[in-house]
């Protein structure tokens, strides 16, 4: 297992599966700038490594990430630059070409709640808590809640969350759609690490095209989504599907590399 010890992030592998951690528990990982640019870039990095086959993305100590820190100093940067670089952060997840967990505990409020929307998948336990809070602080919807919330729980919960900042539990988010899985606290580190595996055993460009895809028919037509998928399918064709097939015909567990196997 490698650890990166970047201060307010913390990065870690352990094989293909990459840990991100928001390390402020003290804030309960409000983040600031500095964690901002931690962020990023590693989510940009995991993005380029071949090695890195899924995400999981996770807050130190008893919560996930209560949002933007307000009280942090902000430096003079316009305000509208600075969003500017906080949306390449939502754009380098939903783009990231590897299937991303949210490992949730405690508080997921505001851009926090957004973060994890923005994982493929969201795992947290009974105690979770979540919220759009931003209407409570005088402020709109970001990272990524105005696209994100409707598309996952319908334009009416997505109107209902951003408007009252209701605080909701973790049953209520499964029973909505926001959340994909709820475990218990002493099961939730092994489920993640379970199905983090899963993912990363799985077909690497596969799995990317299927994001990709999906993604892009949540505004395609319908024509539009079949050529899409049609070309996604070619390029699988030539890359993890032969290994696949000949797993099936030899009643064995295929292994998925991602190689190219036209030559």
């Amino acid at each position: 297992m490698n650890t990166v010890d970047g201060g307010e992030v913390l990065v870690t592998q352990d094989g293909s599966v990459l840990t991100i951690t928001i390390n402020r528990p003290e804030r309960k990982n409000a983040v600031d700038t500095a964690a901002w640019r931690g962020l990023h870039e590693a989510i940009t990095r995991a993005a380029a490594d071949d090695d890195v086959r899924c995400v999981v993305i996770t807050g130190a100590g008893g919560d996930f990430c209560a949002g933007a820190d307000l009280s942090s100093d902000r430096g003079t940067q316009h305000p509208l630059l600075r969003m500017h670089g906080i949306n390449d952060i939502v754009l380098a997840l939903h783009e990231l070409p590897k299937p991303s967990v949210a490992k949730v505990r405690g508080v997921a409020v505001g851009a926090g709640w957004n973060l994890a929307l923005g994982c493929d998948f969201v795992v947290c336990t009974p105690d979770a808590r979540f919220s759009q809070i931003f209407a409570k602080r005088g402020l709109s919807l970001d990272f990524g809640g105005s696209w994100l919330l409707p598309r996952i729980v319908g334009m009416q919960q997505a109107k209902r969350l951003a408007l009252l900042g209701d605080i909701i539990g973790a049953e209520e988010a499964r029973e909505i759609g926001a959340v994909t899985w709820v475990r218990e606290d002493d099961e939730i580190d092994g489920f993640v690490t379970d199905l983090a595996e899963r993912l990363a055993q799985g077909p690497p460009v596969a799995l990317a095209q299927n994001k990709q895809v999906l993604h892009a028919g949540s505004h395609q037509s319908l024509r539009e989504a079949l050529e899409n998928e049609a070309r996604a399918q070619t390029i699988n064709f030539a890359t993890d599907a032969p290994a696949a097939r000949k797993a099936f015909v030899d009643k064995t567990e295929p292994e998925f590399t991602g190689e190219w196997m036209v030559r």
